[in-house]
């Protein structure tokens, strides 16, 4: 069954997922990045290739993701977790899941002010066309290489959406500005969360206290600097971006101008203001 760690993309998704793979996938809770494989994202191209899918047709991958999911389902009672920026939504008439094959959700959360200069460095656009994006009810994630196309949706649908989840106790929101200063009591809490939906291991305050010293955003970025990083994207003139970018330090205060900032207010007041970001 698949335990998703899902988000708006930018919104602190790939630090969980470093977290999650130190504690679970090695030895004395260091962070290597071939670890963090152990977490892949969904939809990739390999992930349907086994079921003869044409990739390049949008209407089959998104009618075949269930089908896609039973696939890797197929491993009784084995757990896994899955990165995806895809909204919980219905599109060409198929469901992104199902009950029958996701176990619950780990939803990480960013405020909006900062997520437009993080997307508008990783993507390449200006902070006016992030913050189009953002607001873009139609939005989908385009497909590259090894990625699907999925649907994003605006930030507060992505965020919302997921929310459906709730009533079968099968949700958890993080807010990534709380994994940041709170991280050892974020983490206890998600903890105990996955405990609560079956999965069964031996917690390990020590090793949790490693992970977290080894995850901190310095070490990570550091760590980008001396080995290669094969989710960090390129520029239009074909060199590497820097993933671990400003991490903590993407302050709105300092980076967004007035008219993007009120934009976005105005867009997901609703929902800045259930976060306690506004």
């Amino acid at each position: 069954m698949i335990i998703w760690l899902a988000s708006y993309p930018k919104s602190g998704n790939t630090l969980l997922r470093s977290i999650l793979a130190s504690y679970f996938y090695s030895n004395d809770g260091s962070l290597k990045f071939e670890d963090l494989y152990n977490i892949t994202q969904f939809p990739l191209a390999e992930q349907f290739l086994p079921l003869g899918i044409d990739i390049d047709n949008d209407r089959e991958v998104f009618k075949n993701f269930i089908n896609a999911q039973k696939l890797i389902n197929q491993e009784k009672r084995k757990i896994r977790f899955f990165k995806t920026h895809s909204s919980l939504s219905r599109v060409y008439d198929n469901n992104f899941t199902d009950l029958h094959n996701t176990l619950g959700v780990i939803y990480i959360v960013r405020d909006p002010r900062n997520v437009v200069t993080s997307v508008a460095h990783h993507y390449n656009l200006t902070i006016d066309e992030a913050t189009e994006t953002m607001v873009d009810k139609n939005n989908f994630m385009q497909k590259t290489s090894r990625n699907l196309r999925v649907f994003i949706g605006s930030w507060n649908f992505s965020y919302n959406s997921w929310k459906n989840l709730k009533d079968q106790n099968k949700y958890l929101l993080i807010k990534y500005e709380d994994l940041i200063t709170k991280k050892r009591t974020v983490l206890i809490k998600a903890f105990k969360f996955l405990n609560s939906l079956g999965m069964t291991f031996n917690f390990d305050m020590v090793k949790l206290n490693k992970v977290i010293k080894n995850t901190e955003f310095e070490k990570m970025k550091i760590k980008e600097e001396n080995e290669i990083f094969s989710e960090a994207v390129t520029d239009k003139d074909g060199k590497r971006k820097v993933f671990f970018n400003l991490g903590p330090k993407n302050d709105w205060r300092r980076l967004l101008d007035k008219k993007n900032k009120d934009k976005i207010e105005q867009h997901f007041e609703k929902e800045m203001i259930e976060l306690g970001y506004l």
